[in-house]
């Protein structure tokens, strides 16, 4: 049969494994005509003006490419002057309109990093480890004009282990994305690829995160509290006050052969692997730390350094709640 002749939108490195693979083993499947990412935008200290890896991507395989800042009505034509039959949208960071999703043939797919209906929203991936989920996935949906709120064809399940951080799983995620779209591409060119309803009972939103986010109640239990500095590493990063300066959290568990009890916030001791910390339930263990302008490093090398003696109070702050 004739590959799907398909229009990629996305701006983030997460759907590279998708391109790869779109480009490589699925290229009998469906044909790139383009790729619609964001403008080139600063990035780092310097503030350089650079291409986002999607971008780099489809130029060095001479894919054409697009960056609107605003999807306008002569967008959407030149959009539909493609001949597209289908889009496929992943992390691309502009709300479609309407006339926009129906434009190809076949519709308008979208690759949402979580289990819909849950975590809808900004940030799926650092909301769900964050919460405590041990397991989560890519679901493939039609875009609608609600949020994330289109019936979905398939999903695509991976773990979530105590040690991960968003980074480890949207690694994973990244990866899990190649199977789901290996399977739905070659239904919805052959018109069995089927999609249902969501449940609106079992909703829940994810908002976009913000650098307030990144503070710790110590008064949470020790594992609530080593999830939020899991999920949201590397950003915003959870951090503590340390000798009066933030120190970063980069990685945590629970620890259960040391004695408890103290105020929350005090520490109260450390191993080869990590800093211990009262909670209002168990003991936390932040295995990795970071001071300014540092490297985020394991907790022994940083407590070489930076010596955190037993009985030091460390502060605490409420946490903002991530999901609706």
């Amino acid at each position: 049969m004739t590959p799907l002749k398909l229009v990629f939108l996305g701006s983030d490195p997460i759907a590279l494994p998708v391109l790869d693979w779109l480009a490589g083993e699925g290229r009998t499947v469906a044909t790139i005509i383009a790729v619609f990412t964001q403008p080139d935008r600063p990035v780092g200290r310097g503030q350089k003006i650079t291409a986002n890896a999607i971008k780099a991507w489809a130029l060095a395989r001479g894919v054409p490419v697009f960056q609107p800042e605003k999807l306008t009505d002569d967008v959407r034509v030149e959009f539909a002057a493609l001949g597209s039959e289908v889009a496929l949208v992943m992390a691309y960071g502009h709300i479609l309109r309407d006339a926009f999703i129906a434009t190809p043939r076949l519709g308008t797919l979208n690759l949402h990093t979580s289990l819909l209906p849950k975590y809808r929203g900004a940030s799926p991936i650092q909301t769900a480890i964050a919460s405590g989920e041990r397991e989560t996935g890519v679901s493939l949906m039609r875009i609608v004009r609600k949020l994330d709120a289109g019936p979905v064809a398939d999903v695509e399940r991976v773990g979530i282990t105590t040690l991960d951080t968003a980074l480890d799983v949207e690694a994973k995620l990244a990866a899990a994305s190649v199977p789901l779209v290996a399977r739905a591409l070659p239904r919805l060119r052959d018109g069995s690829l089927l999609f249902g309803p969501q449940d609106e009972g079992a909703v829940s939103h994810c908002r976009k995160l913000a650098k307030e986010d990144g503070v710790l109640d110590f008064s949470a239990p020790a594992t609530a509290l080593a999830a939020r500095i899991n999920g949201l590493f590397p950003w915003p990063a959870c951090s503590v006050e340390i000798a009066g300066q933030p120190v970063k959290c980069g990685l945590a568990d629970t620890v259960t052969a040391v004695p408890g009890g103290g105020v929350p916030g005090t520490v109260l001791g450390a191993d080869a692997d990590g800093l211990w910390i009262a909670t209002g339930d168990g003991v936390l263990r932040v295995r990795r730390l970071q001071r300014p302008g540092g490297r985020m490093l394991a907790a022994a090398e940083f407590l070489r350094g930076c010596p955190v003696s037993v009985g030091t109070a460390l502060g605490s702050r409420p946490m903002p709640a991530l999901v609706t």
